[in-house]
């Protein structure tokens, strides 16, 4: 399944008001400043929208095709081997990405290490009990794999980042219909059929382990200002 289905998408009617509320939130999602290195794996040709690349200087986009905005720093690699340092990377934003990607665990585990220590993750999905989205699927010829095997769905997808450590921020539904940002729990109903995608911001989180057992007394290498001076008094008298 190439990403192409994507931007077939964003020049339909609908797919043209998804756009807009995925920059809402992207916008509102970058909240890291203009010094900080903030990475975008796969491009989108329309990061103008959600972000100043002239005024981010440090913003680096990632893709094999090289689709990006001309202001940013452009390189062309593979999600599943990025070509950054560990840890050197504060804010990673993975626009559907992980629904084309066939080596998708191999890409998590590489934006988890490339992630410093608090930064910070946001990921667009799209929503795989949207009618909209899989009647749009089916139309498209050039697509021999069944939708299921690619989408993934926000449960599954905060059990994997759970899985690496990521604590969850917030979470998000784009309902076209409404042309709303819903913030809440995904539940079964009428509104997944609704929402064409989802956004997920996630903070990794490093613990350290704490030793669990006795702990010796450590010798005094000192001796306290009181008893040194009882000491001092005695060898006067």
């Amino acid at each position: 399944m190439k990403r192409h289905f994507l931007f077939d998408l964003y020049q339909t009617p609908r797919g043209k008001l998804l756009q807009t509320m995925e920059g809402q939130y992207l916008q509102r999602a970058i909240t890291v400043s203009c010094k900080q290195w903030i990475l975008q794996v796969g491009g989108l040709d329309w990061e103008q929208e959600f972000i100043d690349c002239d005024l981010y200087r440090q913003f680096v986009i990632l893709d094999r095709e090289h689709k990006g905005c001309s202001s940013a720093l452009l390189i062309q690699g593979r999600a599943y081997a990025l070509p950054m340092q560990t840890a050197s990377m504060d804010l990673i934003i993975l626009p559907h990405l992980l629904e084309f990607d066939a080596h998708r665990f191999y890409t998590l585990r590489e934006i988890e290490r490339v992630l410093k220590p608090g930064g910070e993750l946001v990921v667009l999905n799209f929503n795989p009990l949207s009618l909209s989205v899989r009647y749009q699927y089916l139309l498209d010829i050039r697509l021999a794999d069944s939708w299921l095997s690619h989408f993934i769905s926000r449960r599954r997808m905060l059990d994997w980042l759970k899985l690496m450590n990521f604590e969850m921020l917030n979470h998000v539904e784009f309902n076209v219909d409404t042309f709303t940002v819903t913030p809440g729990e995904f539940k079964w109903g009428i509104k997944p059929l609704t929402a064409m995608a989802y956004g997920l911001k996630a903070v990794k989180r490093t613990y350290k382990l704490i030793p669990v057992g006795k702990i010796k007394k450590a010798n005094a290498r000192f001796v306290p200002a009181a008893r040194q001076g009882m000491e001092q008094r005695k060898d006067l008298s």
